[in-house]
């Protein structure tokens, strides 16, 4: 089962809510942070990303850059202003992106399902990334961003969420804390549950088997930690807990997570293209590949598409993603490319961002070739983490994304 916790939202007004939404921390580096942030005081990257309050090349994971976003925090609480609900509660958060409708519920979330891997991974974490959040989480003494979970469709959840509101509403709803789209074209709306309809999400949460990361793995990791400094397994505090929104699989939009490479390594252009074709089925176009198994390259000054072939029997489901075949077949064996993870001769560029930013980053110089992929899928995430199978490193981007600074949860 899934247990969901009402809390006591810290939260903006919702004359100051489209000030303070911020994008995730972990999308941005500091540079676009600081951009992001230049001339919007209320930013919630004031504290997220404290650092592009400092000097240019700070540390951050500098002790001033906690202190500066202890330091911002309290500015925010005070200016935008942020308030706390005075009961617990919980939240319905709609994102709508184009004609994408995706709707979820925002709650806490056990701690305990989390280690006991009812709420499932799909990533390893680094110790590094884990050690930031533990400490901006023990420091703001708050969680400031939700992880952004997904679980099988559920009618009788459908239902409770359909009486609270937004688009697919079965009637009047009530007014929305929030309602504004964000400069990115995405609108974010968040309602609160009726009191009356909590036991009904509560007991709708109960009869679903798994919860399923799907962005923010170490936002989790770093709340279990948090627990066991605050007070250990078993502790009653609002430690137990973690911030998140969790969205059904039927509406989860997964979009790709392309790759770059600076340069070819021993080849040259027409070398590399001549062993690409003898070892795989290629043609010209187009930019995004039309099929699981098939990967679009941007080699010179147009695409061609390149084809892995039928995956070898016995490999895991997730040796037969095409990310994991592109890795096997082309990069670490021509290009070079060792342990994703630590390489510095691979970049990743998420999907929202378009083929033209990968053929932007090969025509300027910046990118000798770019691998266009085939987006995996929710399904593929959930047999994998079921089977308890780690997929590769930016393998799925989720798009739209949730807001820091709309919903925190205070320890």
């Amino acid at each position: 089962m899934a247990r969901l916790v009402p809390f006591r939202a810290l939260r903006p007004t919702p004359e100051a809510a489209p000030q303070v939404a911020a994008v995730p921390y972990d999308v941005v580096n500091t540079d676009e942070a600081r951009a992001l942030a230049a001339g919007h005081p209320l930013s919630f990257l004031h504290v997220s990303r404290a650092e592009i309050d400092l000097p240019p090349g700070t540390d951050p994971h500098a002790d001033a850059v906690y202190a500066q976003a202890v330091q911002n925090f309290a500015f925010l609480k005070a200016r935008a202003p942020l308030v706390v609900e005075e009961d617990a509660s919980l939240y319905v958060y709609q994102l709508q992106m184009d004609r994408h409708v995706q709707t979820g519920v925002a709650a806490c979330f056990s701690l305990d399902e989390y280690e006991s891997d009812r709420i499932r991974k799909h990533e390893k974490t680094r110790r590094d990334k884990e050690d930031d959040r533990t400490r901006h989480i023990l420091d703001l003494r708050a969680q400031t961003g939700p992880v952004f979970l997904t679980y099988r469709a559920s009618a009788a959840v459908d239902a409770v969420v359909d009486r609270t509101g937004g688009v697919g509403a079965t009637h009047a709803s009530p007014l929305p804390l929030f309602d504004f789209t964000a400069v990115d074209g995405v609108r974010h709306a968040v309602w609160k549950v009726d009191p009356a309809d909590h036991r009904d999400l509560i007991a709708a949460f109960e009869a679903v088997r798994s919860l399923y990361i799907a962005d923010g793995h170490h936002r989790a990791a770093s709340a279990a930690r948090v627990r066991q400094i605050l007070g250990g397994k078993g502790a009653t505090g609002e430690w137990d807990t973690f911030l998140a929104v969790a969205f059904p699989d039927s509406q989860m939009q997964v979009l790709p997570y392309n790759r770059v490479v600076p340069d070819l390594g021993t080849h040259t252009r027409p070398g590399l293209l001549a062993i690409l074709a003898e070892r795989f089925a290629i043609r010209d176009g187009p930019a995004a590949p039309t099929r699981r198994g098939e990967v679009a390259v941007f080699l010179g000054d147009h695409w061609r598409t390149v084809d892995l072939g039928t995956p070898a029997s016995g490999l895991s489901a997730a040796d037969r993603l095409d990310v994991s075949r592109l890795q096997d077949l082309v990069l670490g064996p021509l290009l070079g490319i060792g342990d994703v993870r630590t390489d510095t001769r691979i970049g990743f560029v998420g999907g929202a961002s378009g083929t033209t930013e990968l053929e932007r980053l090969v025509t300027s110089g910046q990118a000798a070739v770019a691998f266009s992929m085939y987006p995996v899928s929710v399904d593929d995430l959930m047999a994998i983490s079921d089977a308890g199978g780690i997929m590769p490193p930016k393998s799925t981007w989720f798009e739209p994304k949730l807001r820091d600074g709309l919903l925190s949860h205070v320890l």
